[in-house]
């Protein structure tokens, strides 16, 4: 087999080191860091490094896999697939958005935050690949759903219907948690009409260094409000000191 691939310039600027494939980079860079920043405005678990790193690193990878190999082209016994190289991505991709999606008390999170990811990985491979007007529309659909979606939604959908929900929460007890998550409960959009706290029983074994000598507590909440209760769940299961959150039945009135 020939060799003389080993032997080609280290920087030659006319076989696919040129101002083009920077420019590809450099666009990949420049939407990627967009749909970071956004994420990051967002207070999300992938910020802004997160996405830049996976659009500048999926443009190189594709411009590794269409120039990269050219030298090897017409050598006997060698095919090259530069599909290949994609394919690869699309697999090595799922290990970081399947890394931000984790359940916590029965609330899913990260969902969003992987999807977009994909879709940064997706449009640094465009930017790689020489398509760059499909990776600034696609970014432009991305700001679409993530930002006017909700806001149509609640333009077309009709509101949801007043309901009951009673939560069970466990908590540390003694740590002033019972206001902050009334106050959670409220500033979501749920009005409290019952408050009942049962002191829990044991010495509180099972818990952190933090919590030794202090009794867990459970308190069942009544509320009114509309729309799911799963964020609320999710916001209250975030508060340090809570230790479990269960979301009884919701019904709608009938009033």
């Amino acid at each position: 087999m020939s060799h003389t691939y080993l032997t080609a310039p280290l920087f030659d600027f006319h076989n696919g080191q040129g101002m083009r494939q920077f420019a590809e980079l450099a666009i990949a860079l420049l939407l990627s860091s967009l749909i970071g920043l956004e994420r990051e405005v967002q207070q999300k678990s992938a910020g802004l490094r997160t996405h830049t790193l996976v659009g500048v690193g999926s443009a190189l990878f594709m411009e590794v896999s269409v120039h990269g190999f050219g030298a090897l082209l017409g050598t006997d016994g060698v095919a090259l697939d530069p599909s290949r190289v994609a394919a690869q991505i699309v697999s090595g991709i799922g290990f970081i958005g399947g890394g931000l999606i984790f359940v916590k008390k029965d609330a899913v999170r990260g969902l969003t935050t992987a999807a977009t990811i994909w879709l940064t990985c997706a449009i640094g491979m465009a930017c790689g690949g020489g398509l760059p007007l499909l990776a600034l529309g696609a970014t432009a659909v991305h700001f679409l759903i993530v930002r006017g979606f909700p806001k149509l939604t609640e333009r077309v959908l009709p509101a949801p219907a007043e309901g009951r929900i009673e939560l069970r929460l466990t908590y540390r007890s003694h740590s002033g948690l019972l206001g902050r998550m009334l106050e959670t409960c409220t500033r979501s959009g749920f009005r409290v009409t019952d408050v009942q706290v049962e002191p829990g029983s044991g010495d509180g074994s099972g818990y952190d260094d933090g919590d030794r000598g202090r009794v867990p507590a459970e308190v069942l909440l009544a509320l009114e409000g509309p729309g799911s209760a799963h964020p609320l769940v999710e916001e209250l299961s975030e508060l340090d000191g809570v230790r479990g959150v269960v979301l009884g039945r919701q019904a709608d009135r009938t009033e």
